[in-house]
This record gives C-alpha cells, structure tokens and sequence, in this order.
C-alpha cells in the first residue's frame, strides 16, 4: 500500500526518481511494468501495470458516443504510457504529460493506496488548500463515523 507525499525534483530529463521506501514494492506490484497517465484534474497517475488494467477495461467499456464519456477515455486512455523504472529507479515523465500536469521542477509524489497520484508544486498547494476548505464543512458520505 502506497501512502504519504514526498517532494522530489525532476532531473534536466523529465526523470523522476521513486523513493527508496517505495521503490520495491511497486516494483514488485508492477512485474516490471508502470502506467502513467493524466488525471482530469490536471494530475497525473502512476500504477503498476497489472492495478491500471482493470481500470483500463473498465473506462473502455463506456461508449466514445457519449461525450462525457470519450473526454474521460481521451485524458485518462489516451494519455496512457508504459514505462518500466531505470536501473536507478528513475521513470521518464514525457515532456507532453509534463505539459498537461504543468510540471516544472519539482513535483509531489503522493501514496494513493494502490498508485500514486504526482501533483506540480503549485497545484499540490492548491489541493490541500482545496482539503482544508472541504473538511471544515460536513464530512462527505461514508467518512461520518471516522475518528481521527
């Protein structure tokens, strides 16, 4: 299980190295085999390839006729790429998803549970800026009985 955020810099490449206290374990969930992708808010996605694919199948199943429904296929399908992590555990960020997700040179590698979501310096702010917002009102459905 993935979880926590770290702040990292990409090198001069687009590069992003994994963290140590998560290198292996994705490693080993992803046989090898990482997906990056783009999220609808401007994020960008990182699963080991074997989590991705029933979410793959899934987005695939909905009709490209409903307009709705192919923009979530084109952002989040369309936008996918394999990667598989470098001798050093680096994964290369292509410089069209580092536009889209608005990436300069640092980023946050953020622990979803089953993938990472990895957010540009400013729009990480913005998230816990837009958290601190949400979570002072009611507690949306399914977390009113959670203790902190």
């Amino acid at each position: 299980m993935f979880e926590g955020a770290a702040a990292l810099n990409l090198d001069a490449k687009g590069r992003l190295a994994i963290p140590a206290r998560h290198r292996d374990a994705l490693l080993a969930a992803s046989e090898g085999s990482l997906v990056l992708t783009a999220h609808p808010h401007r994020c960008l996605l990182l699963y080991p390839s074997p989590a991705w694919q029933p979410i793959r199948d899934q987005i695939l199943k909905a009709s490209s006729l409903d307009p709705r429904a192919a923009s979530i296929k084109r952002v989040l399908v369309g936008n996918a790429r394999t990667e598989e992590p470098d001798s050093a555990g680096r994964i290369l960020i292509a410089p069209e998803l580092r536009e889209y997700a608005k990436f300069e040179k640092t980023v946050y590698l953020v622990g979803m549970g089953t993938h990472f979501e990895i957010w540009s310096e400013a729009g990480w702010k913005q998230q816990n800026d837009l958290a601190a917002e949400a979570l002072s009102g009611d507690l949306p459905p399914g977390f009113g009985d959670l203790v902190l």
